[in-house]
């Protein structure tokens, strides 16, 4: 009898302290400055928080700035005002005061005392409403999962972080802090930002989005300034003296990465100004829309984001191939032409599926051919495919554009794609005869490729496959067709390794005597597919065709 007492005792307890932090209460503590570009999508997904918004107090505080952040905030603040608890705001209009800071990315002594000061008055405030929680997050979050808070309170620990993602291996995390409480990189901070272990972490630092559990006595020796903490001997700096308390009384700050919760920016270096952040701004929302849905946007806020001025880069014209009943990938792909400010015109592919067999007469197959992996012939995906490519050749020669770029619509972009395609291609013109040159591609073969000589971004390209993206010249698409292709159809992934002259299959270069166009590729790619073979929302409109219809396969047979 003791022990079912015991069972249900515990089960009293567990179900109350699940009521408990249900019912929670929250502090969301934000401090703004100079972010208008980030704040609509900030804002946006604060909003979408899977928590009663009646259990949630906000305090925001912005000052210094130069943009529109304040009237974003207003403009938001007036639209949720009736939604959360509570609402704590202070607004100083104006720019910078501290007499030593020479722009946005500049962090002076008196602003970091500043900091640490506005920090410490909403850890204050937050003790002041006997909030049971804390969450202290930046303006350059974005949390994409929706139950980031929940997951967080449940974890019940004192300090506690969700592991942000970015556009490189910046994160919200220290793994490592020298002899002087500074960033250390160790060799255990790839493994938990890959994600490669699932679980949750006890490291030096969180910052930038972190939650505190204020129902804890330990969690009222927390402070971000330095004079509180007794023999401190670190920085001026806010994040630095909250981890350094967090020590001295035997806190664990913990960053958890079991689930993906979000993106942040990295913070800029001194000598950058605002336009890098709206560059990481970019590379972000062009990441989150690899995994899925876009970065959430309000409504109202939709009208503070700012798109750049499209162009075509150094091109006469940018090709995107798309099937025409592959509607996801064209709106998927319009987003981020938005995004990066290109100007593209969308080409409706040949569908394989429409070929009939009069068509297929008209053309004719490379009599040796025969899918080198799946020992096939062509199949119809393949053919529409390639005659995609060739209709883009054929435009190019008609019009005489000199360059264009020719992208398909199951590609991700890197980070800063319109930086570098800018550096790629100034080096193209100035150092380089060519006529092709791959963004993205798949290499096969493990064989040096070398350096284009007094280059930094060109290799000669071995063989090859994938049409991801590639520039190419007048006169490349001129020796394309010459070629005539048409009458001994393969594979474009063939076909363009054949005549830069790097394909192994000797018998099929026969058919191709002048292989001289002039190719190469970027080091490191552009561009990369959203899915590889295998992984899940991998779907191929070319491998999911049919092969080429029996009639056609017992010519080919005939020829063999």
């Amino acid at each position: 009898m003791r022990l079912i007492h015991i069972i249900i005792a515990l089960s009293v307890f567990i179900t109350s302290i699940a009521a408990s932090l249900k019912n929670a209460t929250v502090l969301i503590a934000v401090l703004v400055r100079n972010k208008e570009h980030t704040l609509p999508y900030f804002l946006s997904s604060l909003e979408r928080l899977n928590y009663d918004k009646n259990r949630i107090s906000l305090w925001i505080r912005s000052d210094h700035n130069f943009d529109k952040s304040i009237v974003i905030l207003r403009t938001w603040i007036k639209s949720v005002k009736e939604s959360y608890h509570s609402i704590y705001t202070e607004f100083e209009e104006g720019t910078s005061k501290f007499s030593d800071e020479n722009n946005v990315a500049h962090w002076s002594n008196e602003r970091f005392s500043h900091i640490i000061s506005t920090r410490e008055s909403a850890l204050n405030h937050a003790r002041h409403i006997w909030a049971d929680f804390l969450l202290f997050i930046d303006a350059d979050v974005f949390l994409t999962n929706r139950d980031t808070l929940n997951y967080l309170i449940k974890k019940n620990a004192i300090v506690v972080a969700p592991m942000l993602l970015s556009d490189g291996l910046y994160s919200n995390f220290w793994h490592g802090m020298d002899e002087n409480y500074y960033y250390l990189r160790t060799d255990g901070y790839r493994p938990i930002l890959n994600r490669d272990n699932v679980s949750c972490y006890e490291v030096p630092m969180v910052h930038s989005c972190v939650l505190i559990n204020l129902r804890t006595a330990e969690s009222d020796h927390l402070t971000y300034r330095p004079d509180k903490i007794p023999n401190y001997d670190g920085p001026n700096d806010d994040i630095i003296a909250f981890a350094l308390s967090a020590r001295h009384n035997n806190i664990s700050l913990n960053v958890c990465n079991e689930e993906v919760f979000g993106y942040i920016t990295a913070p800029m270096d001194q000598t950058d100004d605002v336009s890098y952040d709206y560059e990481q701004l970019r590379n972000i929302l062009l990441k989150v829309v690899d995994s899925g849905e876009p970065l959430h946007l309000n409504d109202i806020l939709a009208k503070f984001v700012r798109l750049p001025t499209k162009d075509t880069l150094q091109f006469d014209q940018i090709f995107m191939i798309n099937l025409r009943r592959r509607t996801d990938r064209r709106k998927r792909m319009q987003y981020c032409f938005d995004v990066l400010g290109l100007d593209v015109s969308t080409v409706d592919a040949v569908d394989g599926r429409a070929l009939n067999e009069s068509f297929l007469e008209s053309i004719a197959f490379m009599p040796e051919f025969f899918d080198p992996y799946h020992k096939r012939p062509m199949k119809l995906g393949e053919i529409g495919c390639f005659l995609s490519h060739y209709h883009i050749w054929q435009d190019v020669v008609d019009k005489k554009y000199e360059s264009v770029l020719v992208l398909e619509d199951d590609i991700r972009f890197e980070p800063f794609f319109r930086f570098n395609v800018q550096n790629v291609m100034d080096e193209v013109n100035r150092i380089a005869d060519w006529d092709l040159v791959y963004f993205g591609r798949k290499r096969l073969q493990d064989q040096h490729e070398p350096w284009h000589p007094g280059s930094n971004y060109l290799v000669e390209v071995g063989y090859s496959y994938w049409t991801l993206g590639y520039a190419l010249s007048l006169r490349g698409a001129k020796k394309l067709l010459d070629a005539d292709p048409l009458s001994k159809l393969v594979p474009v992934d063939e076909y363009l390794p054949i005549m830069f002259d790097k394909h192994p299959q000797e018998s099929w270069k026969r058919h191709f005597p002048d292989r001289n166009l002039v190719a190469f590729s970027t080091a490191p790619l552009l561009l990369y597919p959203t899915h590889y073979t295998g992984e899940k929302g991998y779907v191929s409109d070319t491998e999911d065709s049919v092969v080429i219809p029996e009639v056609f396969v017992e010519r080919f047979k005939d020829d063999l």
